[in-house]
């Protein structure tokens, strides 16, 4: 039997599953993000240190480009261990901007570098993870389009003012909003993916019904 998308936002796989129907969900890497990671939920201070800095790093970009470059950007940044990186000096900046694999963006790798150390400074008050998901918000409608989709929230703007408070820089509220999502503070598969609830217990609500993963 043939499967049909029910609509243009959502597009059907060479597998025969329905997804969200993401520019570039062509590609199998895409596509794995989309099925494996987005909004599944990150916990421990070094995976979601590396999902915040990444989004800092998509800015101008797209998505693609930084996700077929992680595995260099792992390597350039020790792992996004936070204590390595808020050891790197001017030499170690000036290393990186000659990493042709990375994106060679110095406000950016300074602000990755600041952000590790706002991330050591944040232990004494509960850490990264506590501050990040305190801000997880309420149950919401599940989108249905791409257009039901927000690009920030009041939640977003809130957690970007809390981390710009504690010493993060080159953060606001869409591209912490992009971190929620990657993190799966928020999920925000369509109505019809298959992705769609399996995410995060509570995170949307279909029909007046609460989506429990």
């Amino acid at each position: 039997m043939t499967v049909t998308a029910p609509h243009p936002d959502l597009v059907v796989g060479p597998d025969g599953v329905i997804r969200c129907g993401w520019p570039g969900m062509g590609h199998a890497d895409y596509r794995d993000y989309h099925d494996r990671e987005w909004g599944k939920p990150v916990h421990g201070e070094t995976a979601l240190l590396e999902r915040l800095c990444l989004e800092g790093f998509q800015s101008g970009l797209s998505w693609l480009t930084i996700l077929r470059k992680r595995p260099a950007f792992r390597v350039a940044f020790a792992s996004f261990d936070a204590d390595a990186i808020a050891d790197f000096s001017e030499a170690d900046v000036e290393r990186l901007l000659a990493d042709e694999s990375i994106v060679r963006n110095r406000r950016k790798i300074e602000a990755t570098i600041t952000n590790a150390r706002a991330t050591v400074a944040l232990r004494e008050t509960g850490g990264l993870e506590e501050l990040l998901w305190t801000h997880a918000p309420e149950p919401t409608p599940r989108p249905r389009r791409f257009v039901d989709v927000p690009s920030q929230t009041s939640e977003s703007e809130l957690l970007t003012k809390r981390l710009r408070k504690v010493g993060f820089v080159q953060l606001g509220p869409t591209t912490v909003y992009a971190a929620m999502q990657a993190c799966g503070l928020v999920d925000d598969h369509l109505v019809g993916c298959f992705r769609a609830g399996a995410s995060r217990s509570g995170s949307r609500l279909t029909g007046g019904m609460r989506v429990s993963s």
